[in-house]
């Protein structure tokens, strides 16, 4: 059932520390520093008059709930809720439309969601408007009468275009059209797209929350309680929800949050640096580099800059030629792990969108995607330089 998150550890406290003790709302009898899993279907209705705090896990869980009240704390948001994958998140967030209803979207977006919403959503008479969400004025003049909510993702995957979530915000407001806001590259350590006038946050949790590469989840916190209520009839009758075990799991990859953030983007920028001075590269997409035209709003939105790097080779054979013989990271679909994941995103996580959209928005066979691990700096930078074939190469900065 739902339920208000309770009140932030202290307010006045790091964002570190709050992520040791943020305020779950799940009392402990025995004094357990970590919720315990509960690890149970249903539960024992004593009182047929009242009603208990849980009934049944599908509509509510203790772990899961501590999860949902922590990650809402840390968002700044009036309550959160947990799913069983990020794509389960963003669909179950996209189901406040009705039919006939159009979502204004980020061109350059994550292949997962651009597929639930041509391919999926549409069944149902919902339409997504593709725009280049870092043009202000093409935002305001796609929206239609239709148009119900605006999906950005910022920085998005994996060009790292960075969106103004305030000013897209106001112009969704005066419409009185919410707007969503993807916050995994960014997490609520480095961006708080609420506080930015956003009406829900989504993550895929699988991400940096997780961190781990062991556990696949989505979060999502909505500003009001409105929303509130609308969300979580849509997780208790859609039952897309996240398990306990994983849950924890969650819960336990939060607490490293701030900490493996902070190595990543210092690794990151140096690798950015780096990469931006070889011969091979033609580009490198870093919102951390000062000749990112995006880098003044990035450096205004959040605190950080994250732990993505993309690179653009001067032909694909060098890119596969590249992703071939490195050694350190995997070659993976996902990111924001404790290893170093390569992708290449025409045939990973974004071999879904078509070869003539992915062409348009500058998604080609030349285009590398790094997660940044926390192995160390040198160790990476050694590995790329011979996947380069480089000799001779100056150390990073």
């Amino acid at each position: 059932m739902l339920t208000h998150t309770v009140d932030a550890y202290d307010e006045n406290s790091s964002f570190g520390t709050r992520l040791i003790h943020a305020q779950t709302g799940i009392a402990e009898p025995y004094g357990a520093v970590n919720v315990p899993v509960y690890q149970v279907s249903t539960f024992d209705q004593r009182a047929l008059a009242g009603e208990g705090a849980f009934d049944y896990s599908r509509s509510g869980n203790p772990t899961r709930k501590a999860l949902e009240n922590t990650i809402a704390q840390l968002e700044g948001g009036y309550a959160g809720f947990a799913f069983a994958s990020g794509m389960a998140a963003i669909s179950s967030v996209f189901c406040l439309l009705n039919q006939g209803d159009k979502v204004l979207i980020s061109r350059d977006i994550y292949g997962g969601t651009y597929r639930v919403l041509t391919r999926l959503f549409p069944r149902f008479g919902i339409e997504p408007q593709f725009v280049d969400m870092t043009d202000l004025e093409a935002v305001a003049a796609s929206i239609t009468p239709e148009t119900r909510m605006i999906f950005i993702e910022t920085p998005s995957n994996p060009l790292m275009k960075i969106t103004d979530i305030a000013a897209v915000s106001a112009i969704a407001r005066q419409y009185g059209i919410l707007t969503v806001v993807d916050n995994t590259f960014m997490t609520p350590y480095l961006q708080k797209p609420l506080a930015l006038g956003a009406d829900i946050v989504v993550h895929s949790a699988t991400k940096y929350i997780g961190g781990h590469s062991d556990v696949v989840g989505g979060l999502v916190v909505v500003a009001a309680e409105d929303l509130a209520e609308e969300i979580y009839f849509v997780q208790n009758s859609f039952g897309a929800i996240l398990g306990p075990q994983d849950s924890w799991l969650l819960l336990r990859g939060l607490k490293t949050l701030k900490i493996r953030l902070d190595q990543h983007q210092a690794t990151a920028l140096a690798l950015a640096r780096w990469l931006s001075e070889q011969p091979q590269i033609e580009r490198v997409y870093y919102p951390g580099l000062a000749d990112h035209p995006d880098h003044e709003l990035a450096t205004r939105q959040a605190s950080g800059f994250g732990g993505i790097v993309s690179f653009e080779f001067r032909t694909e054979e060098e890119a596969e030629s590249f992703l071939e013989r490195t050694k350190i990271p995997a070659l993976a679909v996902s990111l924001g792990a404790v290893e170093s994941i390569l992708t290449h995103p025409i045939r990973m996580s974004h071999a879904s969108i078509p070869e003539e959209v992915r062409r348009a928005i500058g998604i080609t066979g030349k285009l590398v995607r790094l997660s940044v691990g926390l192995e160390e700096a040198a160790d990476l930078q050694a590995d790329f330089t011979q996947a380069l074939s480089l000799s001779n190469s100056p150390s990073l900065r």
